[in-house]
């Protein structure tokens, strides 16, 4: 899920070290294939000492992954007005420093003062859209799942002014930090949680 944090390592013990990386995942494919795309950098840090070079040399590896905590200490859930924005014609935003180990799976837009709820539609990754947006301040909720349970979540100040803007960043007021129920007690005990990828 878009948004979501992991903990990835390489499966090779000669040339990956044992803790690997934490990354958030920034988009999505429609197949079944799990597959994920680092910078250099990351991709480097899963190599045990002085074999970064060595495991940037053979591309693609096989990994094990684990879904973890988004940590943000301190930072509200904030609001960024995609690029492909035309105000006020049409509006797609994303949702930044979503903390927890949730996924956002429905939102909605009003203006601030009225209650009626304008549904948006999940774009593309984690972007979410609304042609014939609401005019003024727009306010937003959201549900959000953390393992089987979701539950709404309202910005309920002012998010994005009347005039917002083309990659603006909007403070939402809200952090969130629920933990995802597991169905695996003993999973962040044992080698069990990670999954490899295919």
């Amino acid at each position: 899920g878009c948004s979501a944090c992991y903990q990835i390592r390489c499966t090779d013990p000669k040339l990956c070290n044992k803790s690997g990386a934490t990354i958030v995942v920034a988009d999505f494919t429609q197949n079944n294939q799990t597959d994920f795309v680092v910078s250099r950098s990351t991709f480097s840090s899963l190599a045990i000492a002085k074999k970064g070079p060595r495991l940037l040399k053979s591309g693609i590896i096989d990994i094990e992954y684990k879904r973890v905590l988004c940590e943000y200490k301190g930072q509200n859930m904030v609001v960024k007005v995609d690029q492909s924005s035309q105000y006020p014609y049409y509006l797609a935003v994303q949702f930044l420093y979503q903390g927890g180990q949730t996924e956002i799976v429905n939102v909605d837009v009003a203006q601030v003062g009225t209650s009626e709820w304008h549904y948006m539609t999940r774009n593309h990754g984690a972007v979410w859209d609304i042609e014939k947006p609401p005019g003024g301040a727009l306010q937003f909720r959201f549900v959000v799942t953390s393992g089987y349970d979701g539950k709404w979540l309202w910005a309920k100040k002012s998010v994005l002014p009347s005039d917002w803007k083309s990659g603006g960043v909007y403070d939402t007021g809200i952090q969130i930090s629920d933990v995802a129920r597991d169905i695996c007690n003993a999973c962040d005990d044992n080698d069990s949680a990670w999954a490899e990828s295919p």
